[in-house]
């Protein structure tokens, strides 16, 4: 299996002696793809180097998004690792079973990443609700939040672990492979213009709420790239036959 199909993405990191910390222990266990989104203090960041501790080619190669959608557009398996409980359904695993799911999917050819939010406030609800799941790092309840290197460091050991664990390749049958993220969004924003053309978001104050919660539904789906394109058939045919049935209640008024 490839070293670099783990990405690790960053949202809105602080601290650039945090950043270059999560690449010391990116480079332990083998991982080299880091996405920053954000990052507070620029990038890049000269105060990372120090506790990077020699890897620093990976950030060197750190790419940086202004977004959180433009860093995963490539990813087809995302999950997201809290300390908290979002209201929303998610499946949340401890980092073994996680990881599992990850290199299992990997090993098929797939993209895979974990996302962590920043040192203040970690992740928002709109950036969890992008992943398929939740990783929930096991801590004493009184004083869960970790620093976000250490908790690179856990998902980054039970990724080599398992990666270890896994035969260097398998057998693949038929061409089907989960969609992308940039796939869902195109899914998302198609379906999204339709519920507003039709007023089903009208709700100013509850749009981002109702959109929020339709996205979730779908992104714990496991969409395959066909299956996108078939959603995207069924809106696309059932617009046509709403407008279609308007031009007639038109041409009945005219009549």
């Amino acid at each position: 299996m490839d070293e670099n199909t783990l990405t690790i993405i960053l949202i809105e990191p602080q601290l650039g002696q945090n950043i270059g910390a999560v690449a010391r222990a990116m480079l332990n266990f083998g991982l080299t793809d880091l996405r920053l989104v954000k990052p507070r203090d620029g990038w890049p960041n000269p105060e990372a180097v120090p506790l990077a501790a020699g890897a620093n080619k990976i950030l060197e190669n750190a790419q940086v998004y202004p977004s959180s959608i433009l860093a995963i557009k490539d990813l087809n398996r995302l999950f997201a690792t809290s300390s908290r409980v979002p209201n929303m359904i998610k499946a949340i695993y401890t980092p073994k079973p996680a990881l599992q799911d990850l290199a299992s999917t990997a090993l098929l050819g797939q993209k895979v990443g974990v996302l962590f939010g920043g040192e203040r406030c970690g992740l928002r609800n709109e950036d969890i609700s992008l992943c398929e799941a939740l990783i929930k790092i096991p801590t004493k309840s009184d004083f869960p939040s970790l620093n976000i290197a250490h908790a690179v460091a856990v998902v980054a050991y039970e990724w080599f672990v398992q990666k270890s664990s896994y035969p260097t390749q398998i057998l693949r049958t038929g061409r089907t492979h989960l969609a992308t993220r940039e796939d869902l969004a195109n899914l998302f924003n198609h379906l999204e213009e339709e519920l507003d053309r039709t007023g089903f978001l009208r709700h100013h104050k509850k749009r981002p709420k109702m959109v929020r919660n339709i996205r979730n539904i779908f992104q714990r789906l496991d969409l395959t790239e066909q299956e996108v394109r078939t959603l995207r058939g069924i809106i696309s045919s059932l617009t046509r036959g709403s407008q279609g049935v308007e031009g007639q209640k038109q041409n009945l008024k005219v009549v």
